[in-house]
């Protein structure tokens, strides 16, 4: 079930009429209904994979209770590891089972080999590597005494399957999320309007500017041979809103959705295009992700403790396996590489921590350098995103060469490629006036004009329902 299908318009409405209306006042069974209609959703898309869900999250409760009840510190690494290696082992089979065979058969036929190992034909499970990581992230925490395990199996089989996050995120902490399912929540006008805003916003940037973006990218990155420097460019940097608007979109989708409900989920991003260096832009993007490979295996890794090659070291490692999580893609490993190479100047410059506040903070318009390190900072993502949206690793070369043909020349645009790049200059004028927010329109709140936030709400649905894409899955189903 998608955010933005018409069953889901059928779906929400309900889940929120009996949770809040019949439900009210009954945490037990208002946690146990929203468990059913966490399955239900993710049945939707395939029932026959709700049995690795639970089994998944079965795993991880059992192995955190067995790692608090351990009496000796072997114990509690053995139910750890054990935990870790299942839950990894079903992520690795699901995900990258074809991509192990294939490389292997790729690596014999350099020596003159022709192997025929046979692939198998696996559905990747959606959501999959979002779960599985709601699910680490609670062993590891209970490993290092961070929490202590909760004993109630809905409560915690809530936390991995709540339906808002399940299948593209944000990365919750059980530190954060399970403390809110288990205590009563009450209906609060003002957080609900205020999740409808971030719905609305949402669902702008995900049905008009990344659908909307998606018909010119495809065109262009699926004939790449044939399209001047020019058209690549802005193929490419369409590529980076498509992406944006896309992910960022379904994260506001989940975080408003949640916040009807009365849950507060990790923000995801925070206007990562105004960035100043890459440093800053992981900072701002996929926050939940980052900071997941942050807490859990850059920091045990050593960090930066140990002296600039072991910090260097670690960097590449993270953005390597951020890189591999994304997909079972030498691609994505290449665009994890870049982003590492990108992060070294800072990072051997101790820079690296310089850009902490956001952009001309308390100001209208940022200054000549700021906007210089922007710039350059944005290219230097929109040479990764290729890398990104390639299919092979010599398809996103060709395309790189392919940029210096005819860059000053004027590619051809279609009127409707042109109302969409507008579009997205006017998601980025919201977004900056709104950037000090958590999210564009959270300032909307404490506009006085209600004319005015009524015709700019009325506006935003009518582009809406007027020129929403044809592209109707999320860019991040497929991870």
């Amino acid at each position: 079930m998608l955010f933005n299908s018409l069953e889901f318009v059928v779906f929400f409405p309900i889940v929120f009429f009996v949770y809040w209306y019949i439900l009210k006042n009954n945490l037990r069974q208002q946690n146990i209904f929203l468990l059913v209609a966490s399955y239900f959703f993710y049945g939707c898309w395939d029932w026959r994979f709700l049995f690795l869900l639970a089994i998944s999250t079965f795993l991880c409760y059992y192995g955190g209770l067995k790692i608090d009840e351990a009496s000796s510190r072997s114990k509690r690494k053995m139910w750890m590891a054990i935990s870790v290696i299942v839950n990894i082992g079903f992520l690795g089979f699901f995900k990258y089972f074809n991509f192990f065979i294939d490389s292997f058969q790729d690596f014999l036929r350099l020596f003159g080999l022709t192997p025929h190992i046979h692939t198998l034909q696996i559905i990747l499970p959606v959501g999959i590597s979002f779960y599985t990581f709601h699910g680490l992230s609670y062993v590891l925490d209970i490993y290092n005494e961070k929490i202590k395990p909760t004993r109630n199996w809905v409560d915690y089989s809530l936390f991995v399957s709540f339906f808002p996050l399940l299948v593209a995120g944000p990365i919750e902490r059980a530190t954060h999320l399970l403390p809110q399912i288990e205590k009563l929540r009450t209906f609060d006008y003002k957080r609900a309007a205020d999740g409808l805003r971030q719905i609305l916003w949402g669902l702008f940037k995900k049905v008009v500017i990344a659908d909307g973006c998606a018909e010119y990218v495809n065109q262009i990155f699926d004939n790449s041979a044939d399209q001047p420097g020019s058209a690549l460019a802005l193929g490419a940097v369409l590529f980076a809103f498509q992406i944006y608007g896309d992910f960022s979109g379904y994260s506001d989708i989940a975080l408003g959705t949640a916040r009807l409900l009365g849950f507060d989920l990790l923000q995801n991003f925070k206007f990562p295009y105004f960035s100043r260096d890459i440093a800053e832009f992981w900072r701002r993007w996929h926050i939940s992700l980052s900071s997941w490979f942050r807490d859990y295996l850059y920091i045990p890794l050593g960090g930066s403790r140990g002296g600039m090659a072991q910090t260097i070291r670690n960097t590449f490692i993270i953005f390597l396996v951020s890189g591999f999580w994304h997909g079972a893609n030498w691609t994505f490993v290449a665009w994890g590489g870049l982003h590492a190479l990108f992060m070294m100047p800072s990072i051997v410059t101790k820079r690296n921590r310089r850009n902490l506040e956001i952009v001309a903070q308390g100001k209208i318009l940022p200054n000549l350098v700021d906007i210089f390190h922007i710039t350059i900072t944005f290219l230097l993502v929109v040479l990764a995103w290729i890398f990104f949206r390639a299919d092979t690793i010599q398809h996103a070369f060709s395309y790189i060469s392919g940029l210096k043909d005819d860059i000053f020349t004027l590619p051809y645009l279609s009127p409707k490629t042109i109302i969409y790049i507008l579009l997205v200059v006017f998601m980025l004028v919201v977004e900056w006036i709104g950037r000090e927010g958590k999210y564009a329109l959270e300032h909307f709140a404490t506009i006085k004009s209600s004319l005015f936030k009524w015709i700019f709400y009325y506006v935003i649905l009518m582009l809406i329902f007027l020129l929403a894409g044809g592209d109707q899955v999320f860019i991040y189903f497929q991870f």
